[in-house]
């Protein structure tokens, strides 16, 4: 029987030696990969937690101005309690003429006025409803187009306190040079009550977050995006019927 070639063994000892120390490279890597990875998300999780919890906390903390005062008022559509406050800004004197952004097609002045119980006369001289808007940048579209067409510098704007950050992002953005003043709407109190256990207002306050950070995203990257107006392209309409 014919003997092994000298070095042979000793060759094939090295060679599995070399793979096992690869095998052990590619497992240890791998486990670095995950560990990394693990951390990564570990920390984009407290970032996030942190933001959020810091946004209900400045949303809770908004409060409307103590004595309200622009050139005109705009109230983002979106429940009949800004409605009110925003018709009762305008009775006030806080602005010289109020837009509702953001009304259905089938909703008419003549249903809005009837709901707030204000006069005919009111809405005649100073009331415009704009049925353009989809979306909140579609508010802020039709609220420059609205702007622009009566010169105004200054605009009260009425929303819910949770929608007012990223209101006030969407109508700078359309509107740069314009000085936008918050009036929040306050639906839940979020300073006396423990929103963390009501589902609905956590889930509120969290797609709110989540929107306002998509938009934040959005601009920091210099995207542009949908008009969200139902005329895409044109100039906003409004009017007082």
């Amino acid at each position: 029987m014919a003997g092994e070639a000298p070095g042979t063994g000793m060759s094939e000892s090295g060679g599995l030696r070399r793979k096992g120390a690869r095998v052990r490279r590619h497992v240890s890597l791998r486990r670095r990969l995950v560990r990394l990875t693990f951390y990564v998300l570990l920390l984009v999780a407290g970032c996030a937690t942190a933001g959020f919890l810091y946004f209900a906390d400045s949303v809770a903390s908004l409060q409307p101005p103590a004595q309200p005062k622009a050139d005109a008022i705009v109230v983002l559509t979106g429940g009949f309690q800004r409605i009110d406050q925003a018709v009762e800004l305008l009775k006030a004197g806080a602005g010289k003429r109020l837009l509702i952004s953001g009304v259905h097609p089938s909703t008419t002045g003549g249903q809005i006025r009837r709901n707030t119980q204000s006069s005919a006369d009111l809405f005649k001289c100073c009331v415009d409803i704009g049925h353009d808007a989809i979306d909140t940048i579609g508010n802020a579209n039709e609220t420059a187009n609205w702007i622009r067409g009566n010169g105004y510098r200054s605009i009260l704007v009425v929303t819910n306190n949770y929608h007012m950050p990223r209101s006030l992002l969407e109508l700078r953005r359309a509107n740069p040079g314009i000085e936008f003043i918050a009036y929040p709407v306050v639906n839940s109190d979020l300073k006396s009550t423990n929103w963390l256990h009501n589902p609905m207002v956590l889930k509120t306050i969290l797609s709110e977050y989540v929107k306002l950070t998509i938009a934040s995203v959005r601009d920091t990257l210099g995207a542009h995006p949908a008009s969200g107006l139902r005329t895409e392209g044109k100039d906003a309409t409004a009017s007082g019927n």
